[in-house]
């Protein structure tokens, strides 16, 4: 089990940007080269491809060796300030007339934080270099001098030709040259890329599918020219040169390192991209390092401290300086001042160096170290909690960085997708409309609920697990309904998904999406059976009659388009376009004879996204051969283009995509998780705002929200944004904002005039200014220049419970500069915002947007590749392990199986964490202090002379040993409340929420709190001893009596306050404090002892005081 996200990324080395100074990994070495603007490759001709000096296969993800470790190491410790300032500490010890402490004081806690810190980083490297020597050590077959020769991975050379058997991993980026299966294709696995386990299809080159034999490849020399190395997975762009032709190479040409060959027996692939080249290496680059608010503040009050340090210092020095003028100099005949000093300034300065190094116990330097450790315990908890395990999917929950624990605990804003994050993305096919007539319907007009169909005895091939209820539809499809098979032949071809047959008539389809699998599953048990496909084919059996097509194109699908397309050949020659995609899209590019039908059909999908159901529409366009040809010939230009070549396909792709004629719509149900409703309105009751993400259509995502209690009837109003200009989504905030004061003011009883006077000062009239204008069709329009949004304050004091809905036109306009504070005004005032038909792209300016604009700790939370840019965004992100592939997981910084896990992770483990951490540090600081500022104080009564009150073996162990293992126990372990307390009462929360545990002002009151300790222990045992006198009239005490009480008094105050400030105990707990303390009696009685003095008289000048005052008395 791994807790670090380094571990999860020790394949990898750091990120090579696109257009970079290349380097050449030679054994841990790198060569410096020039910036690569495109690659030129020539099979079977490593002399030529050496001069450009490309990078090997070899891979060195490793920061060190056996003689590189210690220095490397040590200068990159002392990058960190605080060692270099401990350092800059032990060379002052160094200094005789500086230093009145042995130079291990300060040695000894430094070498044990670098140690550490060096175990942990030579752990991490070991691990990366076992990994590093398993994978460059793999074989391959590579083609050399006409024979298949065994290599290992590392010396894969660019331009090398492989061979790849079934079940291999692809060893580089490699061209695909030809396959063992028929059209040079072959199938692939891309799960070390992009997490998905479905197949995919890679085809060669047509010209180079048939050179299958090595000796035909062996004389094979054309020459690629592409684009220099990226971190793109989707895109290639490059040209194959052969006997003076040239060919156009594609991402579906290309087998990426990290895939895994699939039922193929074996392909040869020219060798592109090698070592940190790759594409899998170029997405290996580290997430940007999150800090939390507590390590800012932490950074902050550590430089106070230090400033706090230098003035004490300053005014002891200033103590000294007066001292040696005025009293020190009467005593020069006999006590003269040690060399150099010669005046009492110089004594001054020297004494504010020895009052530093005295002093910089204040400054602590097993700070960070410790809550490393409390982190690194924390995330151990949480990959160890049984509660957040799924057992369905085998999946625990994984804490993969040590850095944010605390920050759970202070959430208050959480962004989330809806599709497989809220839901269960396991789609079935429930309802569909077809030419204006709407089937599903899961009960009669009795309202009694029908059997569910038995699809076995109209087809063979149907799936037994399909479930549907409406039998009009198979009756339609029975009798031959010219739209419903039009219908269901649409769903079976315009797909892309792989089938497999593995037995007969048992096919197994394999789906990008779960979308696609329900789909083309229904079509299948409706008689329009897809089985198989090639690259220039599909094939289907339709109503027990198998049909081959001619696959013309594919018009893909993206989050843009939203939208794909398929250009087939039927047998009878006839050519058509067959357009699936969300209505937003596909019903603007609709022939206007259906306008008719559109109405029908958009009435239908209306209602099954009221009912929580994702819609597509479908529609088809016929194309003559003239049409087909002349777009053909535009769709080839732009796939030959060089430079912007997505841009053209999509321009080529929209205009085909017009004038279709409208087939119906399909409605898809995506269940909720389990467990969802339930903690959304747990979290809800916390003061944290939730946002929905959703590339859904409003209808659907607002059904979505009354379903999961996010949106509820006892909400006082929800508003819908759905402008599609400036003005308009400008107006429809500044409503809603109106409205949301209006109820607040009643609801108060008219207490808010505060908000009233702001709305004078900012509208006139009907609340608009009129100071523009304009002519428009004619007429006059009044332009209102961009008001004010009302203060935070205002806006924050709101009370009552509000939703907002946003579609995605809506926010792409709220998201505008000169609107940001308008939205962000309005939807902060609001329980629950949900945001339709939004880009990945947006949900990261989402997220970006309320940090920039709020004070607060967001988390966001998805499954998908398309939430990857949200996820990195936020302060926090987490990734549900779900049907979509795991790029959500591997982006994310903790992740686990079920959103229902959520509740758990930030009301117990994250309120534990940022409860122990504050608790932790405020007792950090309050025992520096205690312990530091008794030596400021003794300053005034020794003459500013730096003398220090304990012994140097007590300021040594001091932090490391008496007082280091009950704070770790109660930084780990400590708890207010159990775990299900913590369920019970979500507004044991806020707390963190509002900061109020750990900030400036409790940072003073600890401070205070060891200031004013340090008094006491100081003052009452000096007021005690320093004029005690025996019967006898001799000294009741002296120094060493003096320091050893007031170092017991010490130990003993700060063991029985971490007892009183510790809520939650455990054997450990006890093991530690009462331990540590009877530690500090037997190390003390051990270096007071009359042996050690014996053996050691130099080094152990204290004995026992009774000892001592005895054999005074007798003399």
């Amino acid at each position: 089990m791994t807790v670090l996200k380094d571990f999860q990324e020790q394949w990898f080395p750091l990120i090579l940007p696109l257009h970079r100074k290349k380097t050449q990994s030679v054994g841990g070495r790198s060569k410096h080269r020039w910036t690569e603007e495109e690659r030129k490759v020539k099979a079977n001709d490593r002399e030529y491809n050496e001069k450009f000096q490309y990078a090997s296969n070899c891979i060195m993800t490793s920061k060190y060796n056996i003689l590189t470790f210690l220095p490397v190491n040590l200068f990159e410790q002392f990058q960190e300030v605080a060692n270099t300032y401990f350092l800059f500490l032990l060379i002052l010890q160094l200094i005789p007339q500086i230093s009145s402490l042995s130079w291990f004081t300060t040695i000894v806690p430094l070498a044990l934080v670098l140690s550490i810190t060096a175990v942990k980083d030579a752990t991490d490297d070991y691990f990366r270099h076992k990994s590093d020597n398993q994978v460059n050590n793999r074989q391959s077959q590579v083609l050399i001098r006409g024979s298949l020769q065994n290599e290992k991975w590392m010396n894969v050379r660019v331009g090398d030709i492989i061979k790849l058997e079934n079940n291999q991993f692809v060893a580089a980026d490699v061209l695909l040259l030809s396959s063992s299966e028929p059209h040079g294709l072959c199938y692939i696995e891309t799960a070390e890329l992009d997490g998905e386990t479905n197949m995919k299809v890679r085809q060669s080159v047509p010209v180079t599918a048939e050179l299958g034999d090595p000796n035909n490849l062996a004389t094979f020399n054309g020459e690629v020219v592409c684009e220099p190395p990226n971190n793109k997975l989707d895109r290639f762009c490059g040209s194959l040169y052969w006997r003076d032709r040239k060919y156009l190479l594609t991402n579906q040409n290309m087998l990426l390192r990290g895939c895994v060959l699939r039922n193929t027996e074996a392909c040869y692939g020219l060798v592109i991209f090698a070592g940190p080249d790759t594409k899998l290496m170029q997405n290996s680059g580290r997430t940007k390092f999150k800090r939390t608010s507590i390590d800012r503040l932490m950074n902050t009050l550590v430089l106070w401290i230090f400033g706090f340090l230098v003035c004490m210092g300053v005014i002891l020095a200033v103590g000294n300086a007066v001292w040696e003028k005025e009293v020190g100099s009467l005593f020069q005949s006999y006590l003269p001042w040690d060399p150099p000093v010669d005046n009492f300034l110089f004594s001054a300065f020297l004494s504010f160096w020895s009052y530093v190094i005295i002093l910089n116990t204040v400054v602590p330097i097993s700070l960070y170290v410790s809550v490393e450790v409390i982190r690194l315990g924390h995330s151990y908890f949480i990959n160890w909690d049984r509660q957040m395990f799924c057992s369905q999917c085998n999946t625990a929950a994984e804490a993969r960085t040590t850095t944010l624990n605390e920050e759970l605990g202070q959430v208050e804003y959480i962004f989330s997708d809806k599709t497989g994050t809220l839901t269960q993305n396991i789609m079935s096919f429930n309802k569909c409309s077809i030419n204006g007539q709407t089937y599903g319907e899961r009960t009669d007009q009795m309202g009694t609920q029908p059997k569910r169909l038995d699809f076995s005895p109209f087809n063979p091939l149907a799936d037994p697990q399909f479930c549907f209820y409406d039998d009009k539809l198979l009756e339609s499809v029975k009798v031959g309904d010219v739209h419903t098979h039009e219908f269901f032949r649409l769903l079976s071809l315009c797909h892309t998904v792989m089938s497999e047959e593995k037995s007969e008539g048992h096919l197994v389809y394999k789906a990008q999406s779960p979308d696609e699998g329900a789909l083309v599953t229904a079509a299948r048990n409706f008689g329009f059976v897809f089985r198989s496909r090639t690259p220039g084919t599909i094939t289907t059996s339709e109503m027990g009659r198998t049909v081959t097509y001619s696959l013309l194109a594919i018009l893909d699908f993206n989050n843009i388009r939203k939208r794909m397309s398929v250009i087939v050949r039927n047998p009878e020659g006839r050519i058509r376009l067959y357009c699936k995609g969300a209505d937003t899209v596909l019903l603007e590019r609709l022939h206007p004879s259906n306008l008719e039908l559109m109405t029908v059909t958009s009435d239908h999908l209306n209602e099954y996204g009221a009912d929580g159901l994702r819609t597509l529409a479908l529609a088809f366009r016929d194309l003559s051969e003239e049409e087909w040809e002349v777009w053909s010939e535009s769709h080839r230009f732009a796939g030959k283009a060089t430079d912007c070549r997505e841009d053209r396909l999509a321009a080529s792709y929209d205009l085909i995509e017009q004038d279709m004629m409208l087939l119906g719509a399909t409605a898809i149900e995506d269940k909720l998780q389990e467990g969802v409703p339930e903690t959304i309105a747990l979290l809800s009751l916390t003061n944290i705002k939730i946002w929905v993400l959703t590339g859904d259509k409003q209808e659907t995502a607002v059904n979505i929200g009354y379903s999961c209690k996010m949106l509820t009837d006892d909400m006082a109003e929800v508003f819908i944004i759905s402008g599609h200009t400036v003005q308009s989504v400008r107006q429809e905030l500044r409503s809603a904002r109106d409205r949301m004061m209006e109820l607040s003011r009643s609801r108060d009883g008219g207490k808010r005039g505060g908000m009233e006077g702001w709305a004078e000062a900012c509208f006139m009239g009907n609340g608009f200014q009129q100071d523009q204008e304009g002519d428009v069709g004619g007429g006059k329009v009044f332009h209102s220049p961009p008001l004010p949004s009302p203060p935070s304050s205002f806006m924050d004091s709101i009370s009552g419970e509000f939703g907002l809905v946003v579609n995605g036109h809506s926010l792409a306009h709220a998201l505008e500069a000169d609107m940001e504070a308008e939205f962000v005004s309005t939807a902060c005032a609001c329980k629950a915002i949900i945001c339709c038909r939004v880009t990945p792209l947006q949900k990261a300016q989402v997220v970006e947007l309320i940090k920039k604009h709020k004070k607060a700790v967001t988390l966001a939370i998805g499954d998908g590749a398309n939430d990857v840019s949200m996820i990195k965004s936020a302060h926090i992100g987490v990734g549900i392990s779900g049907q979509e592939g795991i790029q959500a997981v591997l982006a994310s910084d903790y992740s686990f199986a079920q959103f229902r896990f959520l509740q758990r992770l930030l009301l117990v483990h994250g309120r534990w964490s940022y409860l122990r951490m504050c608790r932790f540090l405020c007792y950090f600081f309050y025992k520096n202090f205690a312990f530091t500022m008794v030596h400021f104080w003794f300053g005034f009564f020794c003459g500013f002379s730096a003398q220090t009150v304990y012994d140097q073996y007590f300021i040594t162990l001091y932090n490391i040993v008496y007082t280091s293992l009950p704070v770790l126990a109660m930084g780990i372990f400590d708890q207010d409340v159990p775990d299900h307390r913590s369920l019970e009462y979500p507004k044991l929360y806020e707390p963190g929420q509002l900061n109020l545990l750990f900030n400036k002002k409790e940072f003073f009151i600890c401070i205070a709190q060891g200031i004013y300790t340090s008094v006491v222990l100081f003052f009452v045992p000096y007021a005690v001893l320093s004029n005690a006198t025996q019967s006898n009239g001799v000294p009741l005490a002296d120094y060493q009596t003096f320091a050893i009480s007031t170092a017991t008094a010490l130990v003993i105050v700060v063991s029985v306050q971490i007892a009183l400030d510790t809520g939650f105990w455990t054997v450990i707990n006890h093991m530690f404090v009462w331990g540590s303390l009877g530690f500090y009696f037997t190390i003390m009685f051990a270096l007071h002892s009359q042996t050690l003095f014996r053996i050691f008289p130099n080094q152990f000048h204290f004995v026992v005081p009774k000892t001592h005052c005895c054999s005074r008395s007798c003399g």
